[in-house]
């Protein structure tokens, strides 16, 4: 008689990924579509490419008329702050036809969100269906924050060299070109110059070595096709002036800098102030995340290393806080595998940041009905203007809402790096030859077991 074959552990295990699989596909595919019908519905008001804009007026001028680059201004105080570097790589971008690059930048932009989660999540150990699930499932939330929607509202580059960093720190170790992405990154835009250290102190000298010869590389290539733009850039201070970019004491500025001008009159008031405390924070968050790298938790040590780098850059817009999708990812990755307290702790996290940084509408009704505006900052005490100095009471929290969070979130990782670092202090150090504490306590209790063996087999000898 035929009886019912039982069905294999395995696909009774994979069972609930393939659900929870389902379902994130669901979930994406719902908050693509109401984001793609939100920019139907209002043109202009969610997709504006006003930075990809100047990108491309950047590559054009390089092209005919590169003395011009950093004299050049597509209106007032509206500049070119990228690198020489990058400006030849917006070069070989304004080939393309308007029409086309803005969307080929939307469509990139859009994919990087759950690609850069799915990295995050396979650092963590996440595999099959239940990686693909979580990344699905983070992209929908990371698509409908702030410094999501604004990157693409600008066009901005941001979400790509986030996603070329989080791909060159996830890659394997053996990899011989791993930190070229880093290189790559930072010498179109600086702030990923914080990672070299980072790894360096993580003990990572090989990729530090690579990212520092590939950011020397893109130094020469700029010098090489735009001396004398190069020279400006460089060897006048330019990339190190922090109003270059805009109002230090904007509203939108969510850095240390920013937060600080804010309170005590205007940005030139605010370096004295925020130069030693951006120096303590940027040691910090460097040292911590190389402790949790150097204690097996390498995502949460390069995730600190991007929060930190935001916090302390003069200039961090509301888009630059991107790093928030990969924070998204590792919360959900370790929620996965933690259980009871952690687990929940873990989603109370991830609901609070997508909260925080969540890309709130201003208006419910009317023709602006659902256009993202700011977020949560400003909320409750909304300004006048986008510059302020001298808050109190609510706004000192609700315009420099970014910072707090993500000073919240650097003391949370800090803490978890000196924890890390003082229970390796208390383990037992391996026994010589040994390659780690594991492997010494596992030759100790061979040991024991031979001489329990010993003893047996001797004791026997003496029976009659």
């Amino acid at each position: 008689m035929l009886t019912k074959a039982e069905p294999d552990q395995a696909e009774v295990n994979d069972q609930p990924a393939r659900l929870f699989l389902i379902g994130a596909v669901l979930v994406f595919c719902a908050a693509l579509a109401a984001y793609l019908t939100d920019v139907a519905a209002h043109r202009g008001g969610l997709l504006a490419w006003f930075d990809l804009n100047v990108y491309n007026d950047a590559g054009l001028i390089t092209r005919q008329l590169p003395s011009y680059l950093y004299i050049w201004e597509l209106s007032r105080t509206i500049k070119f702050t990228y690198t020489p570097f990058a400006a030849v790589v917006f070069a070989g971008g304004s080939f393309l036809p308007w029409a086309v690059l803005r969307w080929v930048m939307t469509i990139a932009s859009l994919v990087s969100v759950p690609v850069t989660a799915w990295l995050t999540l396979g650092a963590l150990g996440r595999r099959g269906a239940s990686r693909a699930a979580a990344a699905l499932a983070v992209g929908a939330v990371a698509l409908w924050t702030e410094p999501v929607v604004k990157s693409l509202f600008l066009g901005q580059i941001e979400p790509l060299l986030l996603l070329l960093v989080v791909w060159d720190l996830t890659r394997d170790d053996r990899r011989r070109w791993k930190g070229v992405g880093i290189g790559i990154a930072a010498g179109i835009k600086l702030v990923p110059l914080l990672f070299i250290p980072y790894l360096l102190l993580a003990g990572r000298f090989r990729q530090a070595a690579v990212a520092t010869a590939t950011f020397a590389a893109t130094f020469a290539i700029g010098f090489v096709v735009l001396p004398g733009p190069s020279a400006s850039y460089w060897l006048t201070g330019y990339f190190i002036r922090p109003g270059r970019t805009g109002g230090v004491d904007s509203l939108v500025n969510q850095s240390l800098l920013g937060m600080i001008a804010r309170q005590v009159g205007g940005g030139v008031y605010a370096e004295p102030f925020w130069l030693p405390v951006a120096v303590v924070v940027a040691l910090g968050g460097v040292a911590a995340g190389a402790a949790l790298n150097r204690a097996g938790k390498a995502v949460p040590g390069w995730v600190l290393v991007g929060i930190t780098s935001v916090l302390v850059s003069p200039i961090s817009w509301d888009h630059h806080w991107v790093w928030i999708v990969p924070m998204l990812a590792m919360l959900a990755g370790l929620a996965m595998t933690a259980f009871g307290r952690d687990r929940w702790a873990y989603l109370t996290a991830a609901l609070v940041t997508a909260v925080v940084f969540g890309s709130w509408t201003a208006k419910y009704s009317g023709p602006d009905a659902f256009v993202p505006s700011r977020g949560l900052i400003g909320w409750f005490v909304q300004p006048r203007g986008t510059e302020a100095t001298n808050l109190h009471g609510w706004q000192l929290l609700s315009w420099n809402l970014f910072v707090v969070g993500g000073l919240v979130s650097y003391a949370v990782l800090v803490a978890g790096a000196w924890r890390a670092w003082r229970s390796q202090r208390g383990r037992p150090t391996a026994a010589p030859g040994l390659s780690s504490p594991v492997e010494a306590l596992l030759a100790r209790a061979d040991a024991v077991l031979k001489s329990s063996g010993a003893l047996l087999a001797r004791d026997r000898t003496r029976l009659p």
